[in-house]
């Protein structure tokens, strides 16, 4: 299904922590936003990729997002080659997005910056029309999107532009607890992690009014870019 926006992510959750409020944003606005998840979340501590499969599912029902799809390359352990390029040109070209985002370039979780390589390159190589995909054995045209634009995520790594979320605060909070085995629950047995307290909470939102706060709001997401980005009127920009 084409798209405006696909948001690409190594694990289910990375999304909703990262960039669900502008994904929300834009779907108000009337724009098209599909997720990918390169994996299951296996190796998380808390709960099993069966569960986080449904929690995913619900959580892309409350984001209103025309699509989730999960390629199974690996918690972990997929790598950058050839095969896991071609899945993620297969989706790219399928959805035909303008805009993708994808992983933090350098983050604490080291399948966060070998996916927003990852990603990264399947961006550009789509393009190609010589690299040749097919889905449901029809061939694909090539597709590159206009822009890749990298969410922040656990690392405070500084946005090189932030989008005002003030009005989605609340629903994104609900699309993170749809993941009922990973995030704050006092009633769950399982071991404690460091995103399963009720500190960690505090922790999304202090960083989303920090950013808030740099753009005089109250509640903001970052993105860096890895090129400069075009502007055609300053006056959009105050």
């Amino acid at each position: 299904m084409k798209v405006d926006i696909l948001a690409i992510a190594a694990h289910p959750d990375d999304i909703e922590l990262a960039c669900a409020g502008t994904i929300l944003k834009h779907i108000n606005m009337g724009y098209t936003a599909g997720i990918i998840d390169l994996t299951q979340g296996e190796l998380g501590t808390r709960g099993t990729a069966e569960i986080r499969i449904i929690e995913a599912n619900n959580s892309a029902q409350i984001l209103g997002v025309s699509f989730r799809k999960n390629l199974n390359l690996g918690d972990g352990f997929f790598e950058e080659n050839e095969a896991t390029i071609k899945a993620i040109i297969t989706e790219i070209r399928a959805a035909k997005p303008k805009i993708v985002f994808a992983n933090a370039m350098r983050d604490r979780h080291p399948d966060h910056g070998r996916a927003s390589a990852l990603i990264s390159r399947a961006c550009f190589l789509a393009g190609l029309p010589k690299i040749e995909t097919s889905l449901n054995n029809v061939p694909q045209e090539a597709h590159r999107p206009k822009s890749t634009y990298f969410y922040i995520q656990d690392y405070n790594i500084g946005p090189d532009f932030i989008v005002d979320i003030s009005d989605y605060y609340s629903k994104k909070i609900e699309g993170i607890l749809a993941f009922k085995s990973q995030f704050y629950d006092p009633n769950n047995p399982e071991p404690n992690t460091p995103i399963s307290s009720k500190e960690f909470l505090d922790f999304l939102e202090g960083r989303a009014l920090e950013y808030g706060r740099l753009i005089g709001v109250k509640y903001g997401e970052g993105f860096k870019l890895d090129r400069p980005v075009g502007i055609e009127n300053l006056m959009q920009t105050l």
